[in-house]
């Protein structure tokens, strides 16, 4: 890949920029700069993705003939970094990032057809349905049951840490289809729609002080069998599709602003070790940037990610942790009176400590649980060492 910028790419990150700075509104980017987790609150989220849809811009990864841009991997590496850069609200990822492309690659025609336009517009708001209680990282050992009855199944059983559940109208979900053959054989893979009888959610309040994830319990809810994605007994097979979604999104642009903020924060004149620690992170992010190229390279020629996917999943996501920690040490006593209200209300300037310090233990406690969700971090070095080490 040439990482050259030429004429044409700067020519588009003018129209990137021009675009942002034209319909980020003061409080869309309050958003993107006080927002915790993997995405913005719902209701900013939303309008911010009803914006790019309006302009052709929700989907940068989905191939253009089901309403992606048909951007290359330069043009959409811009976009990300500009929307870092200009604090543009994070999108939920469950629909756009993880069942629409699982969908263009294992749904049916009919459900292609009807879900896609609903996830680019937001006409449907997704969660997904995988971690149930002694459930996670080993997933196979799932238990939520369906069971065939006539043209439905019947579903019963629980599913924790669902991100967004209070929100979302519509639910990508693996449940148990039988009980008599190997964990894997036995999973398919169902789209729930959250408003059916029989589903409750119930918070959790996270370590931050978010609610950001549920625990959701089905009790003889009714799906109907059209809703399967792919065969019954193969979810295993769709859910893996999806994860290599969900593990090999792109870290790099919003690390780097980070980044950026960080170094305003340390001095030259501060402690060597901070500096030090400072660089190193540099470098890593450099090699983190790197490896996504690489990835959408291979992407955009037809391959498969492979276990790199994971690679970047431990890359990202403990970069991103390492930030944080360095944040939080170069604030020192700043750190401390920690007042998630002033950050909900947008109260970002009455306090003595620096703006940075506002988020800085916010983003610590919240991303703590970053190398754990999408499949521990451990789980993905074993991913690693079976599929490309042979080990």
């Amino acid at each position: 890949m040439n990482l050259n910028q030429d004429a044409d790419i700067a020519l588009f990150q003018a129209e990137v920029r021009d675009f942002l700075r034209a319909n980020l509104t003061d409080d869309l980017r309050r958003s993107g700069l006080t927002s915790l987790g993997i995405c913005s609150d719902y209701a900013p989220g939303m309008v911010w993705q009803k914006i790019l849809h309006a302009k052709g811009w929700a989907a940068p990864h989905w191939p253009k003939e089901f309403g992606g841009c048909g951007w290359n991997d330069m043009q959409r590496y811009v976009f990300s970094s500009e929307c870092a850069m200009e604090n543009a609200p994070k999108l939920a990822p469950m629909g756009l990032g993880m069942i629409g492309p699982t969908l263009i690659v294992c749904g049916s025609e009919t459900q292609k057809e009807y879900y896609l336009p609903r996830i680019l517009s937001g006409e449907d708001f997704w969660c997904q349905g995988y971690s149930e209680p002694g459930s996670g990282s080993d997933l196979a050992s799932l238990s939520c049951r369906a069971i065939r009855d006539g043209d439905d199944y019947v579903i019963n059983g629980t599913k924790i840490w669902t991100t967004m559940a209070h929100n979302a109208n519509m639910m990508f979900c693996l449940v148990r289809t039988n009980t008599e053959v190997k964990p894997q054989q036995g999973i398919s893979f169902i789209l729930i729609d959250m408003t059916l009888p029989g589903i409750s959610v119930r918070p959790i309040i996270t370590l931050a002080g978010e609610h950001e994830v549920n625990q959701v319990f089905f009790e003889d809810v009714r799906v109907p069998a059209s809703q399967l994605v792919g065969a019954e007994n193969d979810g295993w097979t769709v859910a893996k599709t999806l994860l290599t979604f969900e593990r090999g999104g792109a870290y790099a642009a919003r690390l780097r602003e980070k980044h950026a903020r960080l170094a305003q924060l340390i001095s030259p004149l501060q402690d060597y070790d901070l500096n030090q620690r400072l660089a190193d992170l540099h470098v890593r992010l450099d090699a983190l940037e790197a490896n996504e190229f690489r990835v959408q390279s291979q992407l955009s020629q037809g391959h498969a990610t492979g276990p790199a996917s994971s690679q970047l999943k431990i890359m990202g996501t403990e970069l991103q942790q390492d930030l944080d920690m360095l944040g939080v040490e170069a604030l020192g006593v700043d750190a401390l009176p920690w007042a998630p209200e002033a950050r909900l209300d947008g109260r970002l300037h009455n306090q003595a400590a620096p703006d940075f310090a506002l988020m800085g233990m916010a983003d610590y406690l919240s991303n703590r649980a970053a190398s754990v969700y999408g499949g521990s971090n451990e789980v993905q070095r074993n991913i690693i060492a079976k599929a490309a080490l042979g080990l």
